[in-house]
């Protein structure tokens, strides 16, 4: 009866992220529409959009070959397993061994090289340089991730995120220079990640800046919209990971009861809408930067990340 209960909840956490992911976008659209004294569309248009593209037919290039086709399923279902895999707003679930930094920065470059493979895949232009730019942000992003990873494991003592949330939550860390500094590299990694403003417009077509769409541009159907949940999943799944890091608070421990379930439930909601909304914000307050310099935007995350791990190294306590 107790393993029933633990595939449960660990059912309900998949469906949670699942669920909420669609949301977060439509947020983060709803705010910055806002801030700039626009109606915007509802939140909940995300969730239309998704049932509108699974009723369309499939429209296929002649010359697309059966990696085009798959792409977008392996994109999703990496995504899903990699957000499923991080605290949301429980710790300890049957299948918490698994949830480890490393195995979700692999399974996120797996996402990605399926996706610039399925950019190429047709022959277009633009998907080609889609693709290309999209190489060129993740061959500095998961070095730099990859840093990060590595500054938390040190101060936590391990890799997987249920430790991680343990030793966050006891008071042990205390005030860590290299805990800011690897705060500071995630967020510029997550940014970077999802295609955000500075490094990337997500509501723009123009040629000369784009980086996600060109890849997706020949996509329709359920596959377009497969393409887009899971870019919904991996935002939430950058804001759960920095809250459930840097701001545990509210997350329930190993063989909590329902009240402390539903606690931690209401908490990663709050979180996802602060982060949202500051997301919303900053995006709203800065203006894009040209390609070429997104290489030394996310030369900054790598540097702090290479000094947090560095710091570490020297002393502990710092």
């Amino acid at each position: 009866m107790e393993l029933i209960q633990n595939l449960v909840l660990q059912g309900v956490q998949m469906l949670v992220v699942l669920v909420l992911a669609p949301g977060l976008t439509g947020l983060v659209r709803k705010v910055k529409a806002r801030l700039t004294r626009r109606q915007g569309a509802p939140i909940l248009q995300p969730y239309r959009d998704l049932a509108r593209l699974m009723r369309k037919e499939v429209v296929l290039a002649e010359n697309a070959s059966w990696l085009f086709r798959v792409s977008p399923y392996l994109i999703f279902a990496a995504t899903w397993v990699a957000a499923a895999l991080v605290p949301t707003f429980a710790v300890g679930l049957v299948f918490s061994w698994t949830a480890d930094l490393i195995a979700i920065v692999a399974l996120l470059g797996s996402a990605r090289f399926f996706l610039a493979l399925a950019g190429m895949d047709v022959g277009t232009s633009f998907g080609d340089i889609g693709s290309s730019r999209e190489m060129m942000i993740g061959a500095i992003a998961e070095p730099a991730m990859l840093l990060t990873v590595f500054s938390v494991a040190l101060i936590a003592g391990s890799t997987q995120l249920s430790n991680v949330v343990g030793f966050m939550t006891s008071g042990e860390i205390g005030i860590r220079v290299s805990a800011g500094m690897a705060l500071v590299a995630l967020v510029i990694v997550a940014i970077a990640e999802n295609a955000r403003i500075p490094v990337d417009n997500p509501a723009t077509h123009l040629e000369l800046t784009m980086v996600h769409e060109a890849m997706v541009l020949e996509y329709s159907g359920r596959h377009l919209a497969m393409i887009e949940l899971a870019s919904s999943l991996k935002l939430l799944l950058y804001v759960a990971l920095i809250g459930c890091i840097f701001v545990p608070w509210g997350i329930a421990a190993p063989g909590a009861g329902f009240a402390d379930l539903v606690v931690g439930l209401a908490s990663f909601l709050v979180k996802l809408a602060l982060g949202g909304t500051m997301l919303a914000v900053f995006e709203t307050s800065i203006a894009k930067m040209r390609v070429f310099r997104v290489p030394e935007f996310l030369g900054a995350a790598l540097m702090l990340g290479l000094l947090g791990t560095l710091l570490l190294f020297v002393s502990r306590s710092l």
